[in-house]
């Protein structure tokens, strides 16, 4: 089901690189029919073409995909891995998105984040504590972490392959969200 919809999403993500193009295209042929002569007739005809052809190509991409959308629901929580309440940056919210790998055996050292992090676990099984209640959660293949804000705790990857996390911060706008213990 997932395999569908990332078919899907590849699909749609080559047509639209497709759209970009003839939407250049376009755009430079109207510049150099502009240099010959009837530069605003030439103009509205290659707009028109492009809001045809925009328009096409999204009603296409809607409705003939021969794969159908699935959706899969992966998570949905008001709290923290350790019970907090997810509160959200009160200034100006910048996202950053980034991977993880995390060799067998290795271990993250002691930190906390000011700001909301997500993570999705591709791979592997990390063990997260929470250094100061002891308190520990195991997270596998195809979980989803709301990882907790302002509270110290590490990462070891306890399985036997590497741990591979897509992980999403929510922080004020060219903050930091990691801080290590000193």
């Amino acid at each position: 089901m997932k395999q569908d919809f990332g078919r899907w999403i590849d699909g749609a993500i080559h047509r639209n690189v497709a759209r970009r193009c003839r939407l250049r295209a376009n755009v430079r042929r109207a510049i150099d029919a502009s240099a010959q002569g009837g530069i605003m007739r030439k103009i509205l005809v290659s707009a028109l073409l492009a809001a045809v052809v925009l328009h096409a190509d999204c009603a296409l991409a809607l409705d003939s995909s021969s794969t159908p959308v699935v959706v899969t629901p992966l998570a949905s929580r008001t709290t923290t891995a350790s019970g907090q309440p997810i509160t959200l940056p009160q200034k100006n919210v910048q996202v950053l998105v980034s991977t993880f790998d995390i060799a067998v055996g290795a271990t993250l050292p002691v930190h906390r984040h000011p700001f909301p992090r997500y993570a999705y676990v591709e791979a592997g099984t990390l063990k997260v504590t929470n250094v100061e209640t002891g308190n520990s959660n195991i997270y596998k293949t195809g979980d989803f972490i709301i990882e907790m804000i302002g509270q110290w705790h590490q990462a070891t990857n306890i399985g036997d392959g590497p741990v591979k996390l897509l992980v999403i911060d929510q922080v004020e706008e060219g903050a930091k969200n990691t801080e290590l213990r000193q």
